[in-house]
This record gives structure tokens, C-alpha cells and sequence, in this order.
């Protein structure tokens, strides 16, 4: 099996095992609540920031390129292109562009894809992204929101340019598993690294809010708010899983978020959970999972509390019984 690529800060520092992920800087999260959450992580040793050129028309890239100058060397600042019109050179290019305007910096450490553009040969984007990287304005080269034979496709046409994939990026928590189907696997037999989004399921897991039935109870929050999300998250099933974690949260005497957090690190593939939050008071019980190990006992009480997903063959008896 290869061995995990190894991605560090322009220092050459290894970068950080959490990662924490800026879509709510600049919306739900105004400068100074951002900014506080910024110092949070690099406090508890965060080197590895996300962001993405759709996010806060901007607002994210730009508070985030400030609070990340003066640590620069020893940050991995990671942003997205191509969510929006295509995966076309042009496209990449342009948007790359303003990424960097708004950063403030010469070069990104990871450009991801933001998802797979099927109308776009990957011949022409990964000879896009081989004239950034000999630009020396990106050092690797991530995708998200891929399917595995899409990453395991794009990873083809980069060896062509001497390119590797080195991180990918799904979704995946105790409510979203597909990953474990296929995406992790994959990870882990092709050296891949993985920072899977969401590990909190939209809040859903930090068991502020009610059932699917009351509306989500009082939690304020993208599951009240945004209707992507609640129909995300809509099946009864995924209120009920919360609700079971939050009672065996209680139950070791832990937060629901630093279990769910702890949860998907736990995985054997390694992966590295990036972080999200409104505030830094929101923020805390996900950075604690850091310090957390889970058993093996409470991680299958923890996997028990949702369906595991059908493996590809879709061969159910294959599926170990969990008690």
C-alpha cells in the first residue's frame, strides 16, 4: 500500500491532523468572530485552512489571506476553483486569479477542484493545473467532491503531466457514510490524504436541535436556515442517530461535536476532519476532539448508531452484524 503523501507548510512543517474550514467567515461569521476563531485554531495547533473561491462572495478568501500573512511560511492554505463554469482552462485560470487577489499571496499550498466537470476533458484541466503548479503558484493538487472512479480517472490523466492527486475532499460523518464505500478506501490504497467536510452534519450532530418533526427544535443554524441543507439531512433516521449520540455523549461525558468530530477521525484511513463554526464558543467543542482517543469499544458504539452503508457490490450479507 502506498504511503500517505505527505503535505507541509512552505516551512516544511508536517501539516496539522484537524483542519479547519472558513465558509462561514465574512456570512454567518463577521470579521471579529472570525478572526477569534482563526487564533482558536492556530492555539490548538491548526495549520491547515480551507476556503474556496465561491465562498462569502469572496469575503472568506479575503479575511482569511489577513489573519493567515503574518504566519504564512508555516500555514497550508488551501482554496477551490471551478464550482461554477466548468473546469474549462480559462475558467481555472480566471477565478484562480482573483483567489489570489483576495488571499493576498503569490501561491496557494493545495488547489482543489471543486467538483467534477463531466462536459470538460481532464486532459485540458490537468494541463491547467501543471502550468500553475510550474508557476510555482500551487504546491498540490486536491479534488473534492468526487467519486472515487473520478479520482481514480483524474489521477491517470495527471500522471500523463507528471501530476499527482494528493488530498481529496468528501463529505463524510456519522450520518453521511458513503465514503467509507469507496473514497476512503481508495485514500488509503493510493497513498491519498482526506479531509472530509461536514463532520458535524450542518450542526445536526452537536445536538442542539430538536427532532425533524418539531422543525429542528430551536436550534439557529444552516438546518433551520438553508434548505440545501435541511433537505440534506431531512431523513427521520439521521434525527434519530443525533439524538442517540447525544445520549451516549452524556452517557462518557463528552460534547455531542467532540464525539461526532473524534468519530470521523477515527477512521483507519486517517483522515482530517475540517473544522466549521459561527463563533468561537461554537468552535470549541469540535477543536477538543483533537485531544481525543477514541476506544475501540466506543467507536462501534458510536458506528452503531447509523446504517452502514452497502459496500459497491452492493453484496449486503458482506456487511459484518453490529450488535
Amino acid at each position: 500500500m502506498p504511503h500517505p503523501h505527505s503535505l507541509t507548510a512552505p516551512n516544511g512543517a508536517p501539516m496539522s491532523r484537524f483542519a479547519f474550514g472558513t465558509m462561514q467567515f465574512g456570512g454567518r461569521a463577521d470579521a471579529k468572530e472570525s478572526a477569534a476563531m482563526f487564533d482558536a485554531c492556530v492555539a490548538a495547533g491548526i495549520s491547515h485552512f480551507d476556503t474556496a473561491y465561491v465562498y462569502t462572495d469572496g469575503a472568506s478568501e479575503t479575511l482569511l489571506g489577513q489573519f493567515a500573512a503574518p504566519l504564512r511560511e508555516q500555514l497550508v492554505i488551501a482554496t477551490k476553483a471551478a464550482y461554477q463554469g466548468g473546469s474549462g482552462r480559462d475558467n481555472i485560470l480566471s477565478g484562480f486569479d482573483i483567489s489570489r487577489q483576495r488571499l493576498g499571496m503569490d501561491f496557494v499550498d493545495i488547489l482543489y477542484l471543486h467538483r467534477f466537470d463531466p462536459t470538460t476533458p481532464l486532459e485540458e484541466t490537468f494541463d491547467t493545473l501543471a502550468e500553475l503548479k510550474l508557476r510555482g503558484q500551487i504546491r498540490y493538487i486536491g479534488v473534492s467532491n468526487f467519486a472515487a472512479w473520478q479520482v481514480m480517472k483524474a489521477i491517470a490523466v495527471a500522471a500523463e503531466r507528471d501530476l499527482t492527486i494528493d488530498i481529496l475532499q468528501p463529505m463524510y460523518n456519522l450520518v453521511k457514510r458513503q465514503a467509507e464505500v469507496e473514497l476512503l478506501p481508495m485514500a488509503m490504497d493510493m497513498g491519498l490524504k482526506a479531509a472530509p467536510y461536514s463532520p458535524l452534519g450542518a450542526g445536526l450532530l452537536t445536538g442542539k436541535y430538536g427532532s425533524a418533526t418539531e422543525g429542528g427544535g430551536g436550534g439557529d443554524g444552516r438546518l433551520s436556515e438553508d434548505r440545501r441543507y435541511r433537505a440534506r439531512y431531512s431523513q427521520d433516521w439521521m434525527w434519530q442517530s443525533a439524538a442517540a449520540l447525544a445520549a451516549l455523549a452524556a452517557e462518557v461525558g463528552l460534547d455531542p461535536a467532540t464525539l461526532a468530530v473524534a468519530w470521523v477521525a477515527a477512521h483507519p484511513a486517517r483522515p482530517s476532519p475540517i473544522l466549521s463554526a459561527r463563533n468561537a464558543a461554537q468552535l470549541a467543542p469540535s477543536l477538543a476532539a483533537s485531544s481525543v482517543t477514541l476506544s475501540n469499544d466506543l467507536y462501534e458504539k458510536l458506528s452503531a448508531l447509523s446504517p452502514t452503508p452497502a459496500p459497491a457490490t452492493d453484496r449486503l450479507e458482506e456487511i459484518a452484524n453490529r450488535a
